[in-house]
């Protein structure tokens, strides 16, 4: 009954661990890792390489700026074929699963698909609470 006990709250935490749940990020954090020029253990480009927090302005990818409020919207476009409900539910997706949805005028593939790998969950737990910050 011990064993049993033991591997089901093993399981259940593996569970929580996978779906980010559970880690309260720091915006703080977040902020500097999002400004990095280079972020992870294979040197992926960092957010700011390919995004901006400027208004209208785009690099690689759309601005940043507004993210919080727009991602609260696109979770309801049709478009969206993720599972994200929650404004930071998409967000850690389109770190860890960026073609899920892409934003009109961009290419699916662009962006760095390996973030999810390479990033630890505080990491991304830390970059999606200062995206939040984001309104």
């Amino acid at each position: 009954m011990q064993r049993f006990l033991l591997v089901t709250l093993l399981a259940l935490s593996l569970l929580v661990s996978a779906c980010g749940g559970g880690i309260k990020g720091d915006p703080a954090r977040g902020e500097a890792l999002y400004k990095q020029a280079n972020i992870g253990p294979n040197n992926a480009p960092g957010c700011i390489t390919c995004h901006s927090l400027e208004p209208g302005e785009v690099k690689v990818g759309p601005s940043h700026a507004g993210l919080a409020t727009r991602a609260g919207e696109i979770i309801r476009d049709p478009g969206h074929t993720g599972e994200a409900e929650t404004a930071e539910e998409y967000l850690r997706e389109s770190i860890v699963n960026p073609n899920a949805y892409v934003e009109k005028g961009f290419a699916p593939g662009v962006m760095y698909q390996k973030f999810g790998e390479d990033l630890t969950e505080e990491e991304i737990a830390d970059l999606v609470a200062f995206m939040m910050t984001l309104k």
